[in-house]
Formats: structure tokens, sequence, C-alpha cells
């Protein structure tokens, strides 16, 4: 990778399930984060893709967003970037590479509200692949800017929770806890701490969210009135918390 951005990279990072010990083989993805002291060239995007388009699920999907140093250094939210791989945009650089466009492999720098919490989780859990100390190169995100994107994939999973209730009701916790405790963590921490200090008669319900997340039958199925009940629960105590920092974001 070094050779294609012909460059050194600052550091290469790793936050997410497989840095904070939730990752699960069967359906995990490997969480990078690559900081560069210049922004990669049209070019180098391109070679970059292709290089990781043959990498990605060979055997686990990778997830990566490249930052300038300058990008990080000079803290906004949402956090602009140079340059973004997952899974989940394959198709469309499949497709822009085969049909030689510039729609998303240009040099127009770019926002990410998820940033935010990926520093922060970089910040206090992450692993330093290669290059500088975390300390030196990640700022401490502002409680106000870590919440708000951490309140981007609430509301999604408010509404998505009968969709995937593994994944929603385990993040829908791990809100709560931050807000609660300023606690940090993946999402099957958070079903752990919401086994013991959720009402009882939710236990049964998150352990079984928990076991679905360690397994691989993330589909398993879930009584509605069960996933609302817990959903309902949170929200409540997610706004009696910080009403009117939500109520400004929610705006």
């Amino acid at each position: 990778m070094v050779n294609i951005i012909e460059q050194q990279p600052v550091g290469v990072y790793l936050h997410g399930s497989l840095a904070m010990g939730g990752f699960n083989p069967k359906r995990s993805d490997i969480d990078l984060i690559l900081v560069t002291n210049l922004p990669l060239s049209n070019q180098q995007k391109r070679e970059l893709v292709r290089f990781l388009l043959e990498r990605s699920s060979q055997p686990f999907p990778l997830e990566i967003s490249s930052l300038t140093l300058s990008q990080i250094e000079n803290w906004s939210y949402p956090t602009p970037y140079d340059f973004h791989f997952s899974e989940f945009w394959r198709a469309r650089y499949e497709a822009e590479l085969q049909s030689g466009t510039a729609l998303y492999l240009n040099n127009e720098e770019k926002t990410d509200v998820d940033l935010a919490a990926h520093f922060m989780i970089t910040h206090h859990r992450g692993i330093v692949l290669s290059g500088r100390p975390i300390h030196e190169i990640f700022p401490s995100v502002p409680h106000e800017d870590y919440l708000a994107s951490i309140l981007e994939d609430y509301k999604e999973c408010l509404v998505k929770i009968h969709d995937k209730p593994v994944y929603c009701l385990l993040n829908l916790i791990r809100v709560y806890w931050y807000l609660k405790e300023g606690k940090i963590c993946s999402k099957k921490e958070a079903g752990v701490w919401g086994v013991k200090n959720l009402p009882k008669k939710f236990t049964v319900l998150i352990k079984r969210v928990v076991e679905a997340y360690d397994s691989e039958n993330i589909d398993c199925t879930f009584i509605k009135r069960d996933l609302n009940e817990a959903r309902d629960y949170i929200r409540l105590q997610v706004e009696c918390i910080n009403a009117d920092l939500i109520n400004e974001i929610f705006e």
C-alpha cells in the first residue's frame, strides 16, 4: 500500500471491534485509519481502490478512511477526509473504474459524520499498526461532536430495530452507556453491560442479542413487542439525560 500512495504514512491505526476485542470473524469488518502528510492524487486513489477491491473480504471486509494530517489537526465536524473504502462502496467503485469517471474518485474534499466516533474510539481504544503514537495524532473529540456522531446511528436504529435487531439494540445501549457514564465501548461490551444494568425484564432479550452477535446467526428472530419495549425504555433514558443537546441535534 505504501508503494501505491508514494509517501511514508504518518501512521496506520486500527479501531472498531478488532481493536476492542469484539471481532466476529464471520461478519466483522477490519476498521483502519490511514494518515498521510499529503493528499492522495486521483491516480493514487484509483490504484488504492484496485488494491482494496482485490483484498477486502479475503477473508475479512476492510473499511479504511484516509485523512491528511492537516485534516485531523484542524478539527471540524462533520470531519473532512481524503479517501474512503468499504464494502458498501464496492459496486460504485467497480463501476467507476470500468467507466473511467470521477464521480467518487476525485480530489473534492468530503466529510463524514462517523469520523468523530472513529476518532474517539481510536483515541481511547485504538492500536498503532505503524507510525506515530495515537496521542500525538488524534485530537480529543469534543463531547458535543462525538454525541452528534453516534446519534446519527442512534436515530436510524430507533427506526430500524426490527430490520437489524442485534446491531440496533446494541448500538442503542452503547449510546445510553456513554451518556450515563461516559464509557467508550464496543457493541458487545454494551450488551454485557446492558444485561447487568438495564431492568431485569430486558435481561433475556439482551442475552439473546449478545449471543446472536457472537454467533454466525445474526438474523435470528425476536418478538417485536420486546424490541419495542427495550427501544422505548432506552430512548426515554437517553432523552432524560441530555434532553437539551439531543433536541438541538435532532432539529
